[in-house]
């Protein structure tokens, strides 16, 4: 396996195809690299070099016990953009992966980045506070913490259902996508899948989205179950002076998979526009 050593000894496992200009992927909660197969075909095949890395924690990366939080996944991008010496580089998270690109920007700047695309992601802030009041409560991840640690199996097996839309009338999604979908998710630490939730729902990078001074694509499902288009998407795209925005309508959280066509297209658009 292709992997990376990061300055704590965690190994990073990241994959690596094509030639040209790079994009990174960064994939969502409680995924891996593998989520994004679709779009690194689509653009290496169209004369790009497609970059993805499974989270400390998550997939064929290490499971160290501590860790988890957006500026230490920010400096695991660091390292493996200088390790790839990657330049011009095109930065895309899904969901949660949203957030350490973000991030990335805020802590390291952007003189290795061309552009930034943020899809379904859960920036620039999920959960409901005082000052953002439209984001879901805290209870609500305090369940999903509960849920994991109860069964995690039966748990995420369950959380499909939303994450694909597929309580949604004419909602299509194959046995086969769900099953590989658990795979994923379960190859992934407990540790890892339950802190990330807390690093996910309760960091604010309202102050982030500031230093973002890169063409930002801002992608969203406006029936995203699980990211609130009205809580994250479109807040984002309203703190990111010259932001894309791109709504989907009718589209769920997953729309890298339920929309992977759309998707690719307007992630091919913005990066050759």
């Amino acid at each position: 396996m292709t992997t990376l050593t990061l300055r704590d000894g965690t190994e990073l496992y990241y994959k690596d195809w094509g030639s040209g200009q790079p994009i990174l992927f960064s994939h969502g909660w409680p995924l891996s690299a593998d989520m994004w197969d679709s779009q690194m075909q689509f653009f290496a095949e169209r004369g790009y070099r497609a970059i993805a890395f499974d989270r400390r924690g998550f997939g064929r990366s290490s499971q160290p016990w501590t860790g988890f939080d957006y500026d230490t996944f920010a400096d695991d991008i660091a390292e493996l953009i200088e390790k790839l010496d990657l330049k011009n580089v095109v930065l895309a998270g899904f969901s949660m992966g949203g957030g350490d690109v973000t991030r990335y920007i805020a802590r390291h700047g952007s003189a290795r980045v061309a552009k930034l695309a943020l899809i379904s992601a859960v920036t620039p802030l999920f959960m409901k506070t005082a000052d953002h009041p439209v984001g879901p409560e805290k209870s609500v991840f305090d369940g999903i913490r509960a849920g994991l640690a109860a069964d995690r199996a039966q748990f995420l097996d369950d959380f499909s259902t939303i994450f694909y839309g597929t309580n949604r009338p004419g909602a299509a999604v194959s046995q086969g996508v769900f099953k590989q979908t658990l795979q994923i998710a379960l190859q992934a630490s407990l540790k890892a899948t339950i802190d990330c939730v807390t690093a996910f729902s309760e960091t604010d990078f309202r102050p982030d989205m500031a230093k973002i001074d890169v063409p930002t694509l801002v992608i969203h499902g406006d029936d995203d179950q699980v990211v609130p288009f009205e809580a994250t998407g479109k807040l984002a795209h309203e703190l990111i002076a010259g932001s894309r925005l791109e709504v989907y309508a009718g589209a769920p959280h997953a729309t890298c998979t339920t929309h992977r066509d759309r998707v690719n297209a307007d992630l091919l658009g913005f990066v050759q526009g």
